[in-house]
């Protein structure tokens, strides 16, 4: 249809959609056309669409579902649809108030996937083994150890400055949207970033950085990300072993152990509570798992 070739051109060159979404939009829409044929006993023309009914619409997701689209494809399907009527609204002046109203399935929140107590100490341990000069493995251990003893971001620990190279009882962290958190370090990260302070032959101060790659320059995010993917491979752990998960498992650990959770917002330096809140599904479903596996009639 030359309509949906010329709505595919204006999210494909003027929105500049990706080339995936353009695709996946031109397969929901030929499939609503053809359905709509169906449906209203016609050939589809363009003023028909200003008269169809959020019914109609409906009819077509709830056939859809039954073809076993997911929910995440029939919100993708009615994003298509509500596109392109903005698109008819926008070219054709064609407007339908009813499609507005129009609501998908909710999607679940996805829930964070920490790693366990002891595949993060494994991965903290093994990271002490792999490094290939004493300095380097020094300064994975403290990275690791701050995501995880810490809750810092990735992008929060390799931030720091050298002005850490004695370790404070409290870091000053500047996270998301410049919001600012005091975060107490426990001994044990102290004892690391100390210890990789000690050895790291690069010079250390308010204005040079705390953590450096092997050139000396201020250690990147990806360096951290491979080192973290061999670390999975070395001990068997899922793709989910990432290292932001060792920062969820700061915050679940807190939990479980009875941490109040606007204490973890805090700490974590989320600006809303509803985002902490994502961590007490984690631990609801930890607790079944338990139940499950340890009651006689699990």
């Amino acid at each position: 249809m030359e309509i949906l070739s010329a709505f595919l051109d204006y999210v494909g060159h003027e929105r500049r959609l990706a080339d995936n979404t353009v695709e996946a939009y031109g397969h929901d829409l030929e499939t609503f056309f053809g359905f709509l044929e169906g449906h209203l006993g016609e050939e589809i023309a363009i003023k028909a669409f200003r008269y169809l009914h959020a019914s109609d619409i409906r009819a077509f997701l709830a056939k859809r579902r039954r073809d076993g689209l997911s929910d995440a494809s029939i919100a993708r399907v009615l994003s298509a649809i509500k596109t392109f009527y903005h698109w008819l609204d926008l070219h054709h002046g064609i407007e339908n108030p009813e499609i507005a109203f129009l609501q998908g399935p909710r999607r679940s929140a996805r829930l964070p996937r920490p790693v366990s107590v002891s595949a993060a100490r494994d991965m903290i341990e093994t990271a002490e083994a792999f490094g290939k000069e004493p300095w380097i493995a020094a300064r994975d251990v403290a990275v690791l150890t701050l995501l995880y003893g810490a809750g810092l971001r990735i992008s929060e620990a390799l931030n720091l400055d050298g002005g850490m190279a004695n370790a404070p009882a409290r870091l000053r962290i500047t996270g998301k949207g410049g919001k600012v958190r005091l975060v107490p370090l426990i001994p044990a990260v102290r004892d690391a970033m100390n210890e990789y302070a000690r050895l790291c032959p690069y010079r250390m101060g308010p204005e040079t950085p705390f953590f450096y790659g092997a050139r000396g320059k201020r250690l990147q995010p990806a360096i951290v990300q491979r080192g973290v993917q061999g670390l999975r491979g070395a001990l068997g752990l899922p793709e989910t072993a990432t290292p932001h998960a060792l920062r969820h498992a700061f915050a679940t650990h807190l939990l479980s152990h009875g941490a109040d959770l606007r204490a973890i917002q805090t700490l974590l330096g989320h600006a809303s509570l509803s985002t902490t809140q994502v961590y007490t599904g984690v631990d609801s479903e930890r607790l079944r798992a338990v139940h499950a596996s340890a009651h006689p009639r699990g």
